[in-house]
């Protein structure tokens, strides 16, 4: 069998795993857990490093979603150690026709929407609010580090007033 059948072969089986994924509110896949799903359920594997086909599998994929005009379900695949969409994941926008994201946010944000996007479409349980975005749990909790820290205003000189610098003694008045 060539790369180029395996390939096929594991997008078409990819397609139908990750529908079932979007039927479960907030879930997601990571890509070696769909790598292994994929095949097994297919009996075609790999000694190749995961990195070296898993784009090729899902850029098939984000191409048949589109093609079929449903979300892109490659938003549901996402990396184990951070849950977060890989760099790949611009083929999604540039198959929709959309600018690339200007950053790592902008990226999570518009895979979170189309998460969401997937879950209605295929019909999960969602909650009676129809459900909200849910961003990376490694990437949501750094995001709420930084808003519980709260800010601690400059220690200022008894004296002048003047912001201390980090020695704490005050350059003016000493």
């Amino acid at each position: 069998m060539t790369r180029a059948e395996a390939l096929e072969i594991w997008a078409r089986e990819a397609y139908p795993l990750l529908v079932g994924v979007a039927r479960t509110y907030h879930a997601v896949i990571t890509y070696g857990e769909l790598a292994e799903k994929i095949q097994e359920s297919t009996g075609i594997r790999t000694r190749a490093l995961l990195h070296n086909w898993i784009g090729a599998v899902l850029g098939k994929v984000v191409r048949e979603a589109h093609r079929r005009g449903d979300p892109p379900l490659t938003a549901l695949v996402v990396r184990v150690d951070d849950g977060m969409v890989g760099e790949g994941y611009k083929e999604v926008l540039e198959i929709a026709g959309e600018p690339p994201a200007e950053s790592v946010p902008d990226r999570e944000q518009h895979a979170a929407r189309a998460r969401l996007e997937c879950y209605r479409c295929f019909g999960a349980t969602l909650p009676a609010d129809g459900g909200v975005l849910a961003l990376a749990p490694l990437y949501q909790a750094a995001i709420e580090r930084r808003r519980v820290r709260p800010e601690r205003p400059p220690r200022l000189c008894p004296r002048c007033f003047v912001q201390l610098p980090s020695t704490g003694a005050c350059d003016s008045c000493d």
